[in-house]
């Protein structure tokens, strides 16, 4: 049957058709907010999928082209892998759903959602988010929803929730928030050195959206929500878990996991499992089972250690971070480089400067174009965590880390009119023990004032754990969490910032949603740790931005011509401005306003084309002194080029003092000469003479 609903949200209407397409599916909710169109999808599986020990979900959301008019690119005009966007917007969906399906739920999930037509007006990003809720809240499949999600921006100092295209272009905030009835389950953040609490403030405006939002999808629920199927519980059996605490008492889990070395860690839970496999080898019905019983063993030890006894892990205080190292310089000839270790998570930067003309073009559904001057990217290979896998490129994991880093450091980066370059840094995990994204943000931010990137301030991050008790208030905040306390707790609060405001949130977690004095602690305690980060190991190796770039950066010399002299610099064909090129070894871009960028290596040659380029777009100057070469040779005079393009002609009377009957008595073709402009002759032309340039030119 179908059942249209529709709500007002931000001043815009939003409706979700229900039964109209996608029958199939076990949840379907057309969407449309504006004129925005969305068809989200929710699918499951009949069975579980053998062999897995986590829940299988996938998130897709696809960019149609056609949803804003254009038609793809390239050979085959079809759509190919997703952008980074794409990749983006499905972590995001991906993110607060995930922990509100069951635990022990193994069956293959998949939401889709696919965008179909774009209003400026109304994101399709978030018309996706709220279409995969609604479709798996009416479907099925297994889910504690239902949850919401608003975006939040910050123009002229105000709050807008669901900024419009427009708006997100000026806002000083990009803020996703997802909640359920009670509490917040997910924050994503990039943010313009917002204080602390303006965030919190903005946080909470989104939640309170997000209320109204549940209340209409309750109703959609109501009216044509299914029966929530039974399914396959991969729990592990009861008696299976007391039989391995009989073998392995809580005292040698506890040392077993009790060190602040990963791969000693590993090893003894290696062991363990090793002669549990051993003990239970006859019990074919709990053998599945045994490296999620030894997961939930290990993860019930650490947290009861951290909430009862207040000890973790590797033995540091609830709000110790662990030890850190910088330096700068550690990779020779790049442009700026930088290493940053905490602990056993250790992140290398590089920086690259470019002229930019370089910039990443990003063709996507916005109603235009854009240009990222400033690109951050991630990589994550299998030997920094002691593993051996060969590399498929990036995932969507390290996409993610590199945007969060990228986010995190944009707010300080300087305008074009400072510095006139593209950036690329590029963020390589040597060793991962937790929280490599804000390794990177720390690493890239010193690699940029290695690089002589002149950014506004610095930026440092940190992650915050939580492990939760039985009731909201028994709790504990973790600062600087590693892996094992990742895996086993329940939040990954990231935070970067400089010494102003928070630059970028990254927030995810495995519980039904988070309190705001835990959400208020968690962003106050992470401003404390970069704080510290920043003046005990981050200044110490590099306290500013280095006053010029190195000797093996490009050196970019920018500056303005009058428009109408550009065809004469250009010259047909480019047979002009590839000359110059040619003769000095510089790369040279020109905008339609005029604009010249000057890029080399070589700051001789970077001065010559300059004046060669001034010299073509000016007019001569009666009196001024030019010096040019003899390319032509007549029986009346010579010819002179000044610059590529840019000649002038010297009467034979006008070579010599004396009287002379032959050009070539004076001058050879290729003869370097000093001239000064006469002006106009009878005829109208440009006339220069040699022998009445100044004794002392």
């Amino acid at each position: 049957m179908f059942k249209s609903f529709s709500m007002e949200l931000a001043g815009r209407t939003l409706t979700v058709d229900i039964g109209r397409v996608a029958k199939q599916a076990n949840g379907a909710a057309f969407m449309h907010y504006g004129d925005t169109t969305v068809l989200s999808t929710c699918t499951a599986s009949d069975a579980p999928r053998e062999g897995v020990d986590f829940f299988p979900l996938s998130v897709e959301y696809e960019e149609k082209m056609y949803a804003v008019g254009k038609i793809p690119g390239g050979f085959n005009k079809r759509e190919g892998k997703a952008s980074e966007n794409a990749i983006l917007t499905s972590r995001v969906i991906d993110r607060p759903m995930r922990p509100l399906f069951p635990k022990d739920y193994r069956n293959d999930v998949t939401l889709n959602n696919l965008v179909m037509s774009v209003d400026p007006e109304c994101s399709p990003e978030l018309t996706a988010m709220l279409g995969s809720a609604i479709a798996t809240c009416v479907s099925d499949v297994p889910f504690d929803g239902p949850c919401a999600m608003t975006q939040v921006g910050l123009v002229d100092g105000q709050f807008v929730l669901n900024p419009t295209e427009k708006q997100q272009v000026v806002s000083d905030l990009k803020l996703t928030v997802a909640s359920t009835r009670d509490k917040v389950i997910m924050i994503e953040a990039g943010a313009n050195e917002l204080p602390e609490e303006r965030m919190i403030e903005a946080i909470y405006k989104a939640h309170e959206q997000n209320q109204e939002i549940i209340k209409f999808i309750d109703k959609i629920v109501a009216e044509c929500g299914k029966q929530k199927a039974e399914y396959t519980s991969y729990a592990v059996p009861a008696d299976f878990m007391e039989a391995i605490k009989a073998e392995v008492p809580q005292d040698e889990m506890e040392k077993a996991v009790f060190t602040d070395d990963k791969q000693t860690r590993e090893a003894n839970i290696s062991a363990i499992t090793e002669r549990l496999a051993e003990k239970f080898a006859d019990r074919e019905d709990w053998l599945p089972f045994l490296g999620d019983a030894v997961y939930q063993y290990q993860k019930k030890t650490v947290r009861k250690m951290i909430l009862k006894d207040h000890k973790r892990p590797d033995g540091r205080e609830i709000k110790q971070i662990r030890p850190l190292a910088a330096e700068v310089d550690i990779v020779p000839r790049v442009h700026g480089s930088a290493m940053f270790t905490r602990g056993q998570t250790q992140i290398c930067d590089v920086v690259t400067l470019a002229p930019l003309s370089e910039v990443q073009k990003v063709e996507g559904l916005n109603s235009e174009i854009t240009y990222k001057r400033y690109i951050h990217q991630y990589n994550f290979p299998a030997y920094s965590v002691g593993e051996t896998k060969v590399s498929r490129g990036p995932g969507r994991r390290e996409i993610g880390h590199g945007a969060l880093a990228e986010r995190a450091l944009l707010p300080v980066i300087p305008s074009e009119e400072e510095f006139p370059y593209t950036i690329r840094a590029v963020s390589e995990t040597f060793e991962s023990n937790g929280s490599t994204s804000m390794g990177s943000t720390c690493a890239s931010c010193m690699a940029l004032m290695a690089a002589g990137v002149p950014i506004k301030r610095m930026v440092a991050g940190i992650s915050c754990g939580l492990v939760t008790g039985d009731t909201d208030d028994d709790y504990i905040v973790l600062t600087d969490i590693q892996g094992l306390e990742d895996f086993f707790g329940d939040m990954d609060f990231k935070v970067t910032g400089t010494t102003e405001g928070i630059t970028a949130i990254q927030m995810d977690i495995k519980i039904h949603g988070l309190t705001r004095q835990i959400v208020e602690e968690a962003i106050y305690r992470a401003r404390e740790a970069r704080f510290f980060i920043m003046d005990t190991c981050m200044k110490p190796a590099i306290s500013a931005p280095r006053p010029t770039v190195n000797e093996y950066a490009p050196k970019i010399e920018q500056i303005s011509i009058n428009p109408d002299k550009i065809g004469d610099v250009v010259g047909q064909k480019g047979k002009v401005i590839n000359e110059i090129i040619a003769r000095t070894g510089v790369k040279i871009d020109i905008t339609d306003d005029g604009n010249v960028s000057i890029c080399g290596t070589d700051k001789a040659m970077i001065a010559e084309a300059k004046r060669l380029i001034e010299l073509i777009a000016s007019d001569f100057e009666e009196g001024k002194i030019y010096t040019g070469k003899v390319v032509s040779i007549k029986d009346f005079g010579a010819f002179i080029e000044f610059a590529p393009g840019k000649e002038g002609m010297v009467h034979i009377s006008k070579i010599a003092n004396e009287r002379i009957n032959h050009v070539e008595d004076v001058l050879t073709l290729g003869d370097e000469v000093k001239t000064v402009c006469l002006g106009k002759d009878r005829m109208g032309r440009i006339s220069f003479s040699i022998k009445d340039v100044p004794a002392d030119k």
